[in-house]
């Protein structure tokens, strides 16, 4: 897909859910940016807020949260799914934070990575979402799927799709477009049935244009 038709679409889907494209990005603590989008993997942000006022009321920064009782996180986290590993994970973040960063979350890319539960989406979230940065686009499983199917990208991995993305969106762009998809993929285009009929970018979508063609 070129940039134009690509921008279009954008433009589009940004008029459609307009709290994502002027989201406040800091409305939390980076610390908290931080844990509750680990806590985020396979979970909806749902499941997140319903847990996130008493896991930081209780551990409200890495000091408290390193030397927390594995048992009682997994207690709290437990409705967000795979609480044994994200009870690991968030509890050695916050000891890299304190041992390797004197407790601050970092804003780079190169030293989010270094974090344990961190890889490349989660530090593009945080980046953006803490710290005002675009560094690149988190692709998640929605994005993933959307990228495919609008026409963005014809990578099957990731790094792939954030590549092609990147090309396509100028950069100020970058950090707003993952919500902007993650949106879309979970009130209109889902995995099993993506409702095309009320979609508002159907007419510029690849997946919708070759289901159309191959009923003629």
């Amino acid at each position: 897909m070129d940039r134009k038709n690509a921008r279009r679409i954008l433009a589009i889907l940004a008029g459609r859910y307009p709290d994502r494209w002027a989201r406040e990005r800091y409305a939390a603590s980076p610390f908290e940016v931080l844990i509750t989008t680990i806590l985020s993997a396979q979970t909806t942000d749902k499941s997140v807020d319903a847990i996130r006022d008493e896991l930081f009321s209780r551990f409200p920064g890495p000091q408290s949260l390193a030397t927390a009782d594995i048992a009682e996180v997994e207690e709290i986290i437990h409705s967000t799914g795979f609480f044994h590993m994200k009870a690991k994970h968030i509890i050695a973040a916050s000891r890299t934070l304190i041992d390797k960063f004197s407790g601050v979350v970092p804003d780079t890319m190169e030293d989010l990575l270094t974090i344990p539960g961190v890889g490349r989406k989660t530090a593009n979230i945080v980046l953006y979402h803490a710290f005002g940065k675009n560094e690149g686009v988190a692709v998640d499983t929605h994005v993933f799927r959307l990228a495919g199917r609008l026409g963005f990208s014809d990578s099957r991995n990731a790094d792939g799709i954030e590549r092609d993305l990147m090309r396509l969106f100028p950069e100020k762009d970058w950090g707003v477009l993952t919500d902007i998809l993650i949106s879309h993929g979970r009130a209109v285009c889902m995995a099993r049935k993506p409702a095309c009929p009320v979609c508002p970018v159907s007419p510029l979508c690849k997946y919708y244009l070759e289901k159309e063609r191959g009923k003629a």
